[in-house]
Parts: structure tokens; C-alpha cells; sequence
């Protein structure tokens, strides 16, 4: 007996003690594990108990026969398929017939034959094992394709019928059946738009003996549409005609809609649904292709949201992505609100942060384009909501168009990205069209931005100081840093680089090295026997939104071993009321510790007096604008008389900036404006020439050599002015 027969435990039903004696020791012998009986009902408890490999059963027994033995222990678990040998003396046809019936699963006549016995049960039991081989081998095939959800059917042309697996009924939600079913039963479970063209692939498979797959829709009875897989094969029979058709169908649905995430996540947009910059550049390619075989014009505009960092910011990250949904949502109802109707190719699309594109299509001229372009800014600038409150969003627009600035996709995008930067440097909230000028300006911003990165590295930045004088007395109480940018040795203006600063976040690094310098400044004035002065630095409004502003500066005050009072923070109208909830906080905290405030280009923004009243501040300083053109009779100088006024009435100290003219000074001077800078006095000097103006003209000393003479000259000057007043 080989390894695989080892140890078979059979069940032996006899009530014949001798015959049965004989066939366990003959067994045994054998290698056999016996289980005896002499019984019908003793030896089903036994089988209950434990079910053997093999029963063998005789069939002429007292009270419970070896039949209706049988015929009980193939209702029992287990006994369904447990291999039955049945024993009987009767070489009969009826008893043959009765085994049969009864389940048995072979007979045995007996005989002193046990060799021949042996070698049955040895049959029985290698084909009970193939049995159950090839059962566990079906289930592992039908959990397999329960987890693959692959079906397999077969269709039998002249019948018109289907036999098919589990899953396929499973599929269409049907219960399982292993009977033939109609063809158009499973024909009727396609999708209706899915049936004619699979049932011409399936016809023309047939016709030409081939194989064919396909991927179409299936319908359930509870309505669920599912995506199959479908391979099916013609079989020809002996005529050479097909016969039949095997097929199999596998459920592909998550795959799908895998596929279909993975394309989403690939092609569009997350949080606004648009398409992404992939494809939009991929579909604009294709229109400027089409546009090129048509000779139609597209056009392409890159519109970038003004100001969206403050939004997030202030707001909050919520606030800035409802922006950003509400301005795709916007932007395509531009294109389909403009007055000419927009092509079907058309396109909105998120090329990323807070910037968007529109593909406008089949245009009857350039000029169309820079219609939509309006219509955009128009739409933007409506009010919205945002975090509960009202807000009001612009937009910097370039636009590009084929064939006149490009002839393809890349470069078009790039230059209505030149166009875009431009529109931002111009103001924002405005549209440009590109020109060639455009792309040496773009060039000329990208290797300054460039350079302004490694400004700081290089120690490339300095700080001017401009006096600020106290016209009573003839004498400097103060002075403004001024930042420049000595790049190449050429002086670059602030005008000319604060902004780019402020668009790629290097701000927030100059803001620091500004305090630092001008506070260190100071303590270089005072260890070389000056008195500590007064110095106003600006400081942009995104820095006191920083949650550890107050404890920088004050840090380096007390490094440099300065008082607060000889630090003062500028921050310009518009950005003080642009976020003023979120500035407040910090503007008390550094009133708190000494540090004085004052708000510049005063009378440019829009803060009323209700605000002032509520700020920490300690000074005014008019714009330089306004006293620019300031004479007498003059619009500015009613303006400039109530800022004044107004500056009195809050007990805030007022210092006009920009005096350049000895009128300007007096006119100043009469209406109570006594502390003042400009060009009249001094410009805005190096550190070291600065140290020398003070040196010369210091606190006990008149400005003997700028324009104000003397103390004395100055208090006749201003005298005489009052009197021709």
C-alpha cells in the first residue's frame, strides 16, 4: 500500500460475527484502520460520530437492513459522497438493482475471494480521493472566479440555448441554474445601448469561425450596470459549421472605475472639477493643430486671481478653495454668457494655485478674444461670499492668440504667461495682450527675480536714512530707512524690486534684515557717541500677521540693547485696513512693549475715522502725492489741511513726506504740520553720510546748509508766510 493509502479507516456493517471477524482480520492485515458494527443502527451512531473513507455494508441484516442502511447514511453529513460498498449473497439482479438504488456505490457478492475484496475497496477508495480532488479543484475554480468574477458559458447554435457558470447568473443577479436557459434570456440583461453592436461582433464570430472579446454593460434585475470583459471562441463541428460558441465574462467594473479615478486624477482638477494643465495643453494642441488646417484663430487666456494669498491667509485655506471653485465656475459662464457663441471645444481649466486657463476656439477675430477677456474681469470683481462676509476678487489676464503670436501650443502658453505677468505688474485687475515687447521685459523680471533671490546672500542690500526735521526747531528728531539694492553696482529703486519681494515671499526675509540693520544701526550711532535716534522702517502688512512678529523685533531690541521707543513700525493704509482683523492683535502687542506705530501714505487708502480710533497708532504721515503738488488755493491743500486736523483732533503726532519746495514747507507749516522729510532738507543718505549730516547739523546745531539755513531763518520764513496768509 503506498504512501497516499496509508491508514484508510473503513466502517464494517455485518451482523455475521464470524464473516465479519474474517474481513477486519484480512483488512487489518492489510494496513487498514477498521470500525466495526454488527448493526444497521449502530453503525450509523458510529458514522455520526466519526465518518470513515469507506462503509462496508452488508445488505441482508435483522431490523434495520443493509438498504435502508444505506439509504439513511447517505442522508447524513458527510455521507453524501462517503464511497458505500454493499455485501450481499444474493447474486441477483433485483439485489443488484436495490443496492443501486439504495445509494450504494458498488457491490461485492461474497466469496472467500478477500483478495479480490481488497482490491475493490482499494478502487473504491483511489476514486473517492479523485472525486474529492476534483471537487476541491471545482471549488477552488469557482472561488476563483468568484473573486476574478469570471463566468464561462457555452451556446448551442441550434437550440439557441446557453449553459452557463455561477457567475454568470451572478452577474445579471439571477439565482444560479444549471439547466439550459434561452439565449435572449442573458441577450435581454445587455445594455440597450451595448445589444446591437455585440450582437453584430457576436454574429459576424460565428460567420467567420473566429474569436472575438469585447467590453460592454450588463443590467441586473435590481437595475445595477456593471462593465464585463467578453471573449467568446466558434466552434465548427464535423460539417466545418459552427456549431457552438464558448465564451467567458469577467465583471470589470472597480477595474473601470479605477481606470476612470485614475484619469480623473490624471486630467482634472480635484477641487474645482476642471480640467488640469495636462490636459488642458494636450487639447490646446490639438485646437491650434485644427486651427491650423482651418486658418481660424484661438486663442488662449491665463488668468490669474489678484491678491488670493491674502484671502487664505485672512480667511483662511476654506475661504481661499471656496475662491477657487466659485472663479471656475465663473469663468465658464463667461464663455458661455459672451455674446458670440462659444465653440464646443472651448475650455476653463485649473492650471494650478490660483491660476486658470480659457481655450477659446473657431473665433472670428483676435478682438473676441479680448471681449471674453472683459467679460472675465467683469464677472471676477462681482461679490461673493467667503467665510460668511462679502468679498470683492479681481484678476491679471494675459492673452495669446494663433497664428499671430505663436504657432504652437508651448509657446503661445508662455508668451499669454509673459502677458498675465505683465498685467499684474501694471495694477492687476486688468487684461494684456502680448506683444514682442513684452517677452524682453519678462526676461529682464525673471533674471531680476533671480538675482533678488541671492541679494541677501551676497549682502547686496542697504539701508539710506532720510532726516526728518522739526521745523520749529530747526533740527533732526527722526529718520526713515529707506531700502535699496545695490546690484552691480547700480542702485536699484525700491519701486523696482519691493513688489517682486512681496510675489515670491522673500519679504518676509528683507522685513527681518531691515529691522536688524536699522535697529543695529542705531546701536553702531550710539557706541560711537550719538544719542539714539528715532527711526522709522516700513514694514509690509503680511508680517504682522505672523504669529511671532512682536517677539522677532523685541528680540532684537534687546540684543542691540535699544529702547522700543527708538523703533518705529510703518505700515501703509491700504495694507493696515486690508486686514486689519488679523493685524490688530499684533499692533497692540507691540504698542504694549513701547514700540511706536504710524501709518504711511496717509490719505491714499480708504480707513475711516472710526478705524483710526480703534488703532494703536502714534503717527500720520501724509503722502508724499498729496504735498507734492501742494500750493496755495490748490485741491491738496484742503486735503492736506484736514488730514492735518484730523491727526490733531486723534492727538497723533503728523509728518508730511515729499517736501521739496520752501512753499510747500511754509504751507505745511501754518496749518500745524511741523515735522517733515524730503528732498528740501536732505535725500536719503548711506549710513556713514548720515553719520556726517548729524555730525554737521546735529541736535545742538541749525541745518546752517540745507535749505532752511537756520533755526532763526526758519522761524522768520515761517512768520513771514503766516503774515502773507
Amino acid at each position: 500500500m503506498d504512501q497516499a493509502e496509508s491508514r484508510p479507516n473503513v466502517l464494517v456493517i455485518d451482523d455475521d460475527d464470524v464473516a465479519r471477524l474474517l474481513t477486519v482480520s484480512s483488512l487489518e492485515e492489510l494496513g487498514f484502520d477498521i470500525t466495526e458494527a454488527d448493526c444497521g443502527e449502530r453503525g450509523l451512531a458510529m458514522f455520526r460520530t466519526q465518518p470513515p473513507d469507506l462503509v462496508l455494508l452488508d445488505a441482508l441484516m435483522p431490523g434495520l437492513d443493509g438498504f435502508e442502511t444505506c439509504k439513511q447514511l447517505r442522508a447524513l453529513p458527510g455521507g453524501e459522497h462517503v464511497p458505500v460498498l454493499m455485501l450481499t449473497g444474493l447474486d441477483d439482479e433485483g439485489s443488484i438493482c436495490r443496492a443501486y438504488e439504495a445509494g450504494a456505490t458498488d457491490f461485492f457478492v461474497k466469496s472467500d475471494h478477500r483478495t479480490l475484496l481488497v482490491q475493490r475497496i482499494r478502487y473504491l477508495l483511489r476514486a473517492n480521493r479523485t472525486r474529492n480532488e476534483l471537487a476541491r479543484s471545482r471549488a477552488k475554480e469557482a472561488r476563483a472566479q468568484r473573486i476574478a468574477r469570471l463566468g464561462h458559458w457555452e451556446w448551442d447554435l441550434a437550440e439557441r440555448r446557453c449553459v452557463a457558470s455561477e457567475e454568470c447568473f451572478r452577474l445579471v443577479g439571477l439565482p444560479p441554474s444549471h439547466s439550459a436557459i434561452a439565449q435572449k434570456q442573458f441577450f435581454d440583461y445587455l445594455h440597450v445601448d451595448d445589444r446591437e453592436w455585440v450582437g453584430a461582433v457576436l454574429a459576424s464570430t460565428v460567420s467567420e469561425g473566429s474569436m472575438s472579446q469585447v467590453e460592454c454593460r450588463l443590467v441586473s434585475v435590481d437595475n445595477t450596470v456593471r462593465t464585463v470583459h467578453l471573449e467568446f471562441e466558434a466552434e465548427r463541428g464535423i460539417d466545418g459549421c459552427v456549431s457552438r460558441v464558448y465564451g467567458v465574462v469577467q465583471d470589470i467594473s472597480d477595474r473601470k472605475q479605477t481606470e476612470e479615478q485614475i484619469r480623473m486624477l490624471a486630467n482634472y482638477d480635484s477641487l474645482t472639477g476642471l480640467p488640469n494643465r495636462n490636459l488642458f495643453c494636450e487639447q490646446f494642441a490639438v485646437a491650434v493643430d485644427c486651427a491650423r488646417h482651418s486658418d481660424s484663430p484661438v486663442a488662449l487666456l491665463v488668468v490669474d486671481i489678484d491678491n488670493f494669498k491674502q484671502i487664505n491667509d485672512t480667511l483662511g485655506h476654506a475661504a481661499g478653495d471656496q475662491l477657487l471653485m466659485e472663479v471656475g465656475m465663473r469663468l465658464n459662464q463667461s464663455i458661455r454668457d459672451h455674446g458670440t457663441k462659444t465653440a464646443s471645444t472651448d475650455m476653463v481649466a485649473r492650471l494650478g494655485g490660483d491660476e486658470f486657463g480659457i481655450m477659446l476656439t473657431r473665433l472670428p477675430n483676435r478682438n473676441s478674444a479680448e471681449t471674453v477677456a472683459r467679460q472675465v474681469l467683469s464677472d471676477l470683481r462681482k461679490p461673493m461670499r467667503l467665510a460668511g462676509q462679502e468679498c470683492i476678487s479681481s484678476a491679471s489676464i494675459g492673452v495669446a492668440a494663433f497664428p499671430n503670436d505663436g504657432d504652437d501650443a508651448g509657446t503661445l502658453l508662455r508668451f499669454a504667461d509673459i502677458a498675465k505677468n505683465a498685467a499684474k505688474a501694471n495694477g492687476r485687475n486688468a487684461l494684456q495682450v502680448y506683444k514682442p515687447g513684452l517677452n524682453v521685459a519678462s526676461k529682464d523680471r525673471l533674471a531680476l527675480e533671480h538675482a533678488l533671490h541671492k541679494a541677501l546672500e551676497h549682502k547686496e542690500l542697504v539701508m539710506h536714512f532720510q532726516p526728518q526735521v522739526d521745523t520749529r526747531l530747526g533740527k533732526i528728531v527722526g529718520a526713515e530707512a529707506l531700502m535699496r539694492w545695490l546690484r552691480d553696482g547700480r542702485m536699484v529703486q525700491p519701486g523696482d524690486f519691493i513688489s517682486i519681494a512681496e510675489e515670491t515671499g522673500l519679504i518676509f526675509s528683507f522685513g527681518e534684515w531691515a529691522i536688524n540693520n536699522v535697529v543695529g544701526q542705531n546701536r553702531a550711532w550710539v557706541d560711537a557717541g550719538f544719542e539714539p535716534l528715532p527711526i522709522a522702517v516700513n514694514i509690509p502688512g503680511a508680517h504682522f500677521e505672523r504669529g511671532n512678529f512682536v517677539e522677532l523685533v523685541t528680540e532684537i531690541l534687546k540684543r542691540q540693547r535699544i529702547l522700543p521707543k527708538y523703533l518705529e513700525l510703518e505700515i501703509t493704509e491700504t495694507s493696515l485696513m486690508r486686514n486689519l482683523v488679523s493685524t490688530l492683535p499684533t499692533l497692540d502687542a507691540l504698542t504694549a512693549v513701547g514700540i511706536s506705530l504710524s501709518v504711511d501714505d496717509f490719505g491714499t487708502g480708504y480707513s475711516s475715522l472710526s478705524y483710526l480710533r480703534r488703532l494703536p497708532i502714534d503717527t500720520l504721515k501724509i503722502d508724499a502725492s498729496f504735498v507734492r503738488e501742494l500750493q496755495k488755493g490748490s485741491d491738496n491743500e484742503a486735503i492736506v489741511a484736514a488730514i492735518i486736523a484730523m491727526a490733531k483732533s486723534l492727538n497723533l503726532r503728523v509728518i508730511a513726506e515729499g517736501v521739496e519746495t520752501h512753499e510747500q514747507m511754509c504751507l505745511l507749516h501754518a496749518y500745524g504740520c511741523h515735522v517733515m522729510q524730503g528732498f528740501y532738507f536732505s535725500k536719503p543718505l548711506p549710513a556713514a553720510d548720515f553719520a556726517r549730516f548729524r555730525c554737521e547739523y546735529g541736535d545742538q546745531k541749525s541745518l546752517a546748509r540745507t535749505s532752511v539755513r537756520s533755526s532763526g531763518a526758519v522761524i522768520n520764513l515761517l512768520q513771514s508766510a503766516v503774515r502773507n496768509n
